[in-house]
């Protein structure tokens, strides 16, 4: 069975004890495995809850031939954890999610241009890919230029890895709706430089350029770099998605992050044939994942490849054959045999372009430049769903009019006002 009919033989042992109506759930977002339950007669509906917050248009695009046009659920659980943390809903693959009455946002439609202007939108990364797409489809002129030769940015190497394979459909639902827009144009394998972005003349930039993550170990619990992170057995989460793996263990993961990276990489190391010792910084591991309910799946993932564990440490040294590490609630250390050390702790914003136009905001209006933002990873490192909400926010404020996305008295969004 897929991935999303997994539940198939139990489903159909339910259907022959009853003759009600049965419907589950399973994350289902291919239009062909759901038909087939229905026509095959394993259940009468089918269950679509978080496919129909990514899309809640879904039905209504199987039924009119529009298959290629769903946004599928990558099965992040964002939704969940927005749950889960009590605020209101997000969503990774539809930024509307959540917006649809405070701001007035529409999953399917966009404000019309109101302008003639073009617009350089530089790197392809979620932020760039969504910002690119839903100005594109509110008509304007858009250029977009990516460094590599390959759209995607973080989610193109993040769903290289162990189990991230869905998360691709970030990039290919927004890749998919760009290619055929006659007033988008796409420009690969072009990294501009301040000087390039001033002399293309567009009328507004954004710049989409991504993060990056730190060697230091700087991050939630450290303050300072840790002894050795300059030596050449550090690596961070960039190199090993980049192919940059450590040759040599034992291998320290330390995590800092709390959430799904480091245990994914740390599949990475295991499948090498390394020996791993996963550090956290925290009293348990990956514990944010609590909140997005992969947190059971990955204590049993971690123990069942071998990974060694250890909770409630930072790093205090690394000396090319040993860590040590400190406890964070004493002044007790502990060594362990090393040759690589991998952290995972603090992304900081690839925002030299940023940086050098800004130093040049005197040459703006010559070159016809009417504004230049940065937005996304490059402007606060955060989620994926930070990042395309961070894009279709510029996209749908552009031009827009002092609270048109709100309720007209200078707030960005509607909210109830109680009188009593």
């Amino acid at each position: 069975f897929s991935a999303e009919g997994y539940q198939e033989p139990q489903v159909a042992f339910v259907k022959t004890l009853t003759t009600k109506p049965v419907v589950s759930v399973g994350r289902f977002t291919s239009p062909d495995v759901m038909v087939s339950q229905i026509r095959r007669g394993i259940q009468d509906f089918i269950g679509a809850a978080r496919p129909s917050i990514a899309d809640p248009f879904l039905p209504t695009k199987i039924r009119e031939g529009r298959e290629d046009e769903i946004r599928e659920c990558i099965g992040c659980n964002i939704c969940r954890a927005a749950n889960n943390e009590g605020v209101h809903l997000r969503c990774t693959q539809n930024p509307t999610m959540g917006e649809e009455w405070r701001k007035g946002w529409h999953p399917e439609t966009m404000p019309t241009k109101k302008s003639e202007k073009r617009i350089l939108v530089v790197g392809a990364g979620p932020a760039g890919l969504e910002a690119t797409r839903a100005l594109g489809q509110r008509g304007y002129d858009v250029m977009l230029a990516e460094a590599s030769e390959q759209l995607g940015g973080r989610v193109l190497k993040e769903s290289a890895l162990p189990g991230l394979a869905e998360w691709r459909r970030v990039r290919d639902w927004r890749v998919g709706r760009i290619e055929p827009m006659p007033n988008v144009s796409v420009f690969r394998g072009n990294a501009l430089s301040a000087q390039d972005v001033l002399d293309i003349g567009a009328d507004a930039v954004v710049l989409a350029t991504g993060a990056h993550w730190v060697r230091t170990g700087i991050g939630r619990s450290l303050t300072e770099a840790f002894s050795g992170h300059d030596l050449p057995g550090v690596f961070t989460p960039d190199d090993l998605m980049a192919g940059r793996v450590p040759e040599t263990g034992p291998v320290v993961l330390y995590d800092d992050d709390n959430f799904y990276l480091a245990s994914v990489l740390a599949e990475v190391l295991v499948a090498k044939g390394l020996e791993v010792h996963f550090v956290s910084s925290d009293d348990t591991i990956a514990g944010w994942t609590a909140n997005t309910l992969d947190y059971r799946h990955i204590q049993k993932r971690l123990r069942k490849l071998g990974v060694h564990l250890y909770t409630g440490k930072t790093l205090g040294q690394f000396d090319g054959d040993t860590v040590r590490l400190d406890c964070v609630w004493s002044d007790d250390t502990h060594t362990l045999p090393a040759t690589s050390l991998v952290t995972v702790s603090m992304r900081l914003p690839n925002d030299g372009l940023y940086q050098d136009l800004l130093a040049r905001e005197g040459e703006w209006a010559a070159a016809g430049i009417g504004g230049v933002q940065c937005i996304g990873d490059a402007l606060a490192p955060g989620l994926i769903v930070h990042a395309v909400y961070a894009g279709h926010r510029f996209a749908r404020e552009f031009e827009a009019a002092p609270g048109e996305n709100g309720d007209g008295d200078g707030v960005p969004f509607k909210r109830i006002r109680h009188r009593f």
